[in-house]
């Protein structure tokens, strides 16, 4: 027996974001409720619409646009968006040309999620330009989520990827200059932050999501960071919404971010009243925030978008079928 029932939730304790009235529907099937937030739904909001981190994106959008035109899917689409980027030599921060760790190695993550919560992701993947479409493999094709290292590499040799080498002659002199006089520190870059996450939606509703990164410059051997796990650097809920995080990884990790950036949403907060909750229990959790950039991105079920961070300088990249422009997001901190 299936019976429906609507209620308006007042909801309140969402650290900064205060009281929030939301509604929310309630289907109840077999025992088991299922919630579907129904608001706040946009005024103006003009779909598909493609957001991505750093100005990186710009280029990403409109290649992710171009795949909505020739009539791919929302999950086509933010696939080609961040390959743009994964293939683009000048890039340091993602794939072809990413700073290595500091033994030199160009390792890569990445992930990718559609609205059902369909995901892959690969971790600590070398020798492969574009690790987002390996992560697509691995969530096609595969019964797993993640593979990692000579697992992925492996996977992705055997489903025709070609090795290339990704330390290009301006990463290695880069490289080499840092060893000079660095104590093996990784460097923390204040902009273009060593990702690009990407969310979009398309005419339907239906929502995806890619993420894809270098890592840290410098880094140790093996480490990875929050960008191939779903829920730290990417999580999608199609009845709710959409997260992506940039920035110090483990911070995002500890925290669960974009998981949490999307729950928020489920309890009625804005894209980006709930990337500030994020960022703020981020800054409650560490005593010392020198340097460390984090910022979330979020999109919701209806096409509102929203960016929050720690300190200034984190932009993103929004665009729809006809405009594409860069967004200054709203921070806490100067630098």
């Amino acid at each position: 027996m299936t019976k429906t029932r609507r209620n308006f939730i007042k909801t309140a304790g969402l650290g900064a974001i205060g009281a929030t009235l939301i509604g929310c529907s309630e289907e109840i099937t077999d025992g088991v409720i299922q919630a579907h937030v129904i608001g706040p739904k946009p005024s103006d909001s003009t779909l598909p619409k493609i957001i991505s981190t750093w100005s990186h994106g710009y280029s990403a959008n409109a290649e992710a646009v171009k795949k909505l035109k020739n009539g791919g899917t929302i999950l086509d689409a933010v696939e080609a968006g961040v390959k743009d980027s994964e293939s683009d030599p000048e890039n340091q921060s993602v794939g072809l040309g990413g700073l290595p760790d500091r033994d030199g190695h160009v390792t890569l993550d990445a992930c990718i999620m559609d609205h059902n919560s369909k995901c892959g992701a690969v971790s600590f993947l070398q020798h492969i330009e574009n690790p987002i479409a390996v992560a697509r493999k691995v969530m096609e094709e595969t019964p797993h989520v993640m593979l990692s290292g000579k697992g992925a590499l492996e996977f992705a040799l055997d489903n025709g990827f070609e090795k290339t080498n990704l330390l290009t002659a301006k990463s290695k002199t880069a490289w080499e200059e840092w060893k000079l006089k660095s104590e093996y520190q990784p460097i923390i870059n204040r902009e273009n932050h060593d990702t690009i996450g990407m969310l979009g939606i398309d005419s339907e509703g239906r929502l995806a999501g890619a993420c894809t990164t270098s890592g840290l410059a410098y880094k140790m051997h093996g480490r990875v960071g929050d960008s191939p796990i779903i829920g730290a650097g990417l999580f999608i809920d199609g009845d709710v919404g959409a997260a992506c995080a940039t920035g110090v990884g483990e911070a995002v990790i500890r925290i669960s971010g974009s998981a949490i950036v999307v729950e928020l949403m489920r309890s009625g907060a804005t894209p980006e009243e709930a990337c500030k909750e994020a960022v703020e229990r981020i800054m409650r959790k560490h005593e010392d925030l020198t340097g460390m950039q984090v910022g979330f991105l979020a999109l919701d079920k209806f096409g509102n978008s929203g960016g929050y961070s720690i300190y200034a300088g984190f932009n993103y990249a929004e665009a729809t079928l006809d405009r594409n422009e860069m967004v200054s997001a709203n921070y806490f901190k100067e630098w």
